[in-house]
């Protein structure tokens, strides 16, 4: 197995690990989601442990398959230490995220790796916007960008509509961590993409925007 896929491999096998423990034990289950007034009162290691805990198997499988598709682009232009800086940094600010829009409702649970593994989308988009995605509902390829910008858009929807048992806040931190460290760690990206750069920044700045003015 080449470098590419072995830091995939292990995240894809600790989320496996971690989430099938917490299928079939319950108390382990509660005691490392995330969870609004745990965390307020202390229990910070929810923002990190919640990444890897996952609903059932169908909510895992789709956050790993997802990551395991795009994974490869940013570990072959990135590095895997920094591949790994992403993926982290993303489950955390996705956390944060999450935190921020729910700060008064103690209750407020929710686990999986999807803030992760939309950092990691939005990063291999930033580092190959030229990419195209086929998606099982649309016949055609998509522009990978299109596909970003189109999902950020669903999720301020769902965030401003309370869409399903989602957590758009969570999808949304996630892809700000894997643009705004993307960027960071790879700088030559505002000579070559710098109208990628700003599409991509649209969105984010519009759930701002709507926060600031109380749509949200």
């Amino acid at each position: 197995m080449g470098d590419l896929s072995i830091v995939t491999m292990v995240i894809i096998a600790a989320n496996a690990l971690i989430s099938f423990k917490g299928f079939s034990d319950y108390s382990f289950f509660e005691q490392y989601k995330f969870n609004v007034g745990a965390i307020i009162r202390g229990e910070k290691i929810r923002m990190l442990t919640s990444g890897f805990l996952h609903v059932d198997t169908a909510h895992l499988f789709f956050n790993m398959f997802s990551l395991y598709f795009f994974a490869d682009v940013v570990i072959a232009y990135l590095g895997s230490f920094q591949f790994l800086i992403v993926y982290l940094g993303s489950l955390l600010l996705g956390n944060l995220l999450s935190l921020y829009f729910h700060k008064n409702e103690y209750h407020y649970s929710a686990v999986g790796a999807s803030g992760a593994v939309m950092g990691i989308i939005y990063s291999a988009i930033l580092l190959q916007p030229g990419m195209s995605l086929y998606l099982f509902f649309i016949p055609i390829p998509i522009p990978a960008y299109i596909f970003g910008i189109g999902y950020l858009l669903y999720s301020i929807y769902g965030m401003k509509n309370r869409v399903g048992n989602i957590g758009h806040d969570a999808h949304f931190g996630g892809a700000i961590g894997g643009y705004v460290i993307t960027l960071i760690l790879a700088t030559w990206l505002f000579e070559k993409n710098l109208l990628m750069i700003g599409l991509l920044a649209l969105p984010i700045i519009l759930l701002f925007v709507l926060k600031k003015l109380g749509k949200i």
